[in-house]
């Protein structure tokens, strides 16, 4: 493993010169994604590996990469989606005609043009609103030209198929009324401010590779973020164990609830 002298003045480094702290992401993870990369690049240490990635815009963009998990498809893991379009978002359309979602970590936008296609086919006359953020410009461009490979829709059914995409030479584009329901843009979950007065946000396979005490804190930021009888929808390999202590409920699998206000 490499020094933490090493270590940690690179963190210092990548935070001073490109605002992404690594101090929230567990070590051994990180360096393992890392290594491979930096012996590519003929980097032996992570001083060594700065300085490349400083000098070199297609370096430093292929680290970016390496620090974000981009990977996502259209109702990734369906029977979750089916929990949300059977009973969250009819408990939440029935106290609320337009609601707010959050798709928090959105990569390439699967998972917001799937809550989308929800909420059109639940109740298409609402007003309602989707954020997607990620910290990746690259995956932000791929989600706003909205277009699929097959593998990446292969939950999405035949009737949503033909109802909500277009089939053109590149792939499967999502129709515009699905884009317009979403706003697209760049945030950093460690760093950046919440909005509010959300009735859902989802936030899936996105911190893995946080310590605990970062995604305590996201977790607890998320809360004050919802309003109240709103849900937070996480990943299949999630669970927020101390979930109680921050205020959460816990009806379903992978969705945590804010109590409502009597």
């Amino acid at each position: 493993m490499t020094s933490d002298l090493d270590y940690n003045l690179f963190k210092r480094k990548v935070k001073e010169s490109f605002g992404l702290d690594l101090e929230a992401y567990k070590r051994q993870q990180m360096e393992r994604r890392l290594r491979a990369v930096m012996e590519r690049r003929g980097a032996s240490d992570f001083r060594t590996y700065f300085s490349l990635i400083q000098k070199d815009t297609d370096l430093l963009n292929e680290f970016l990469d390496r620090m974000t998990i981009n990977v996502s498809e259209l109702f990734r893991n369906p029977e979750h989606f089916e929990v949300l379009e059977k009973r969250v978002l009819p408990d939440l359309l029935a106290k609320n005609k337009n609601l707010k979602l959050w798709s928090a970590g959105c990569s390439f936008g699967g998972e917001a043009y799937s809550l989308a296609i929800l909420l059109d086919e639940l109740a298409p006359t609402g007003k309602h609103s989707i954020l997607a953020t990620d910290i990746d410009e690259k995956m932000l461009a791929r989600a706003l030209e909205g277009v699929y490979y097959a593998s990446e829709i292969r939950n999405v059914s035949k009737v949503r198929l033909s109802k909500y995409f277009q089939q053109t030479q590149d792939g499967w584009k999502v129709i515009d009324k699905l884009r317009r329901m979403i706003r697209f843009c760049r945030h950093d979950l460690l760093k950046d401010n919440f909005e509010t007065g959300f009735h859902l946000i989802a936030c899936r396979n996105v911190v893995i590779y946080f310590t605990d005490k970062a995604k305590s804190e996201l977790y607890e930021r998320f809360y004050r973020s919802l309003t109240p009888g709103g849900y937070l929808f996480v990943g299949g390999t999630e669970r927020i164990h101390a979930h109680a202590q921050i205020g959460y409920e816990n009806p379903y699998h992978f969705f945590y609830r804010k109590p409502e206000v009597f």
